[in-house]
């Protein structure tokens, strides 16, 4: 475990640095989740123009238990596994760069941001790429919100990645349990 660990650090320490001021603020505008949230808000007003307003109202309560279903994970992992943020770790001072004006909460494993971008990602992908193929997109979108944690200084890529996988599946079992009761949404 600690050799994985070792790893993750060495492979953090390395995307980080490649990191310039000259991308800094896209980035920060990336990572931050208002632009997240107003793209997904523009694209369940697209999407509510098939599904009529009756199922886009149980899309949007799906949307919501998702999110807290993911941020409650997400919580109960942070505080058990309780690995410092690299931005708290001390023997990383000088060696990252942190780009955020503050560091944010003590604990890193794993990040909310990537859990919350795969998980919405994957429902809506599962629910309109049949129909709609530019919705796999959407695991690009995740992708650049899920780095733009480690570019800032704020989560390891194990972070991003364990938060990727458990909001992909997270995603995927929502969106089946909202084909249970709208089975054909569009």
């Amino acid at each position: 475990m600690d050799t994985l660990l070792l790893w993750d650090t060495d492979l953090f320490l390395w995307l980080n640095n490649l990191g310039t001021p000259q991308f800094d603020a896209l980035w920060l505008a990336i990572t931050d989740k208002k632009h997240t949230i107003v793209f997904y808000v523009i694209l369940l007003v697209v999407c509510s123009k098939w599904l009529g307003w009756k199922n886009t109202l149980w899309l949007l309560l799906t949307i919501a238990l998702l999110i807290t279903f993911t941020d409650q994970i997400t919580n109960a992992f942070k505080n058990g596994f309780q690995r410092l943020r690299p931005c708290h770790e001390e023997s990383l001072d000088g060696l990252m760069r942190l780009v955020k004006p503050s560091c944010g909460g003590k604990y890193s494993y794993f990040s909310g941001h990537a859990s919350n971008s795969f998980a919405i990602a994957t429902l809506f992908v599962v629910l309109f790429a049949k129909r709609f193929r530019a919705m796999r997109l959407l695991f690009v979108v995740a992708t650049l919100v899920a780095y733009s944690r480690i570019y800032i200084g704020v989560h390891y890529p194990l972070d991003v990645l364990s938060g990727a996988l458990f909001g992909a599946f997270a995603g995927w079992l929502f969106a089946k349990i909202y084909l249970r009761f709208i089975p054909n949404p569009l």
